[in-house]
């Protein structure tokens, strides 16, 4: 899920144990199990005040545009932090770690129907091509290794 399609769910967006939203760049409506760890995580967050499921809009009076921009930032500059903590060669950032999930999904034999539903995308096109993008750089990464050794 895009961090902008957190930002937005809402506490309403919950029914019988299904978190229903629309895809903020598609308006896909999109289905999601509720899993116990999520709950978890979600939990850990006072969101009396807000009608959103995160405490990021808080101020209903707030633009929450702005305010996604700056939690968006915020989480980012810790993600680089953390990548650079464990030597990442890549710095990580929300984009790359939804990305991630669909590289892996992939390399898992699951079908580009699935990963194209779970990711928001409104066609299959859309994600082979990311997909292709995403293999062009492995590629790109596996032959400076080799060059590197060969040196």
């Amino acid at each position: 899920m895009s961090l902008i399609d957190m930002v937005y769910l809402k506490k309403s967006d919950i029914r019988n144990g299904i978190l229903s939203y629309h895809c903020q760049k598609t308006n896909q409506q999109l289905f999601i199990k509720r899993k116990t760890r999520t709950q978890e995580i979600v939990g850990k967050y006072d969101t009396s005040s807000t009608p959103y499921l995160l405490p990021i809009i808080r101020n209903m009076k707030t633009d929450s545009r702005r305010l996604y921009r700056n939690a968006s930032h915020l989480i980012n500059a810790k993600l680089k932090i953390i990548g650079e903590q464990l030597d990442s060669p890549i710095p990580l950032t929300s984009y790359v770690a939804r990305h991630a999930w669909a590289n892996i999904a992939k390399s898992k034999n699951i079908p580009i129907s699935t990963i194209s539903e779970a990711m928001g995308y409104d066609s299959e096109n859309t994600t082979s091509i990311y997909l292709a993008t995403l293999d062009t750089s492995i590629v790109d990464k596996a032959n400076s290794i080799i060059l590197k050794s060969l040196l």
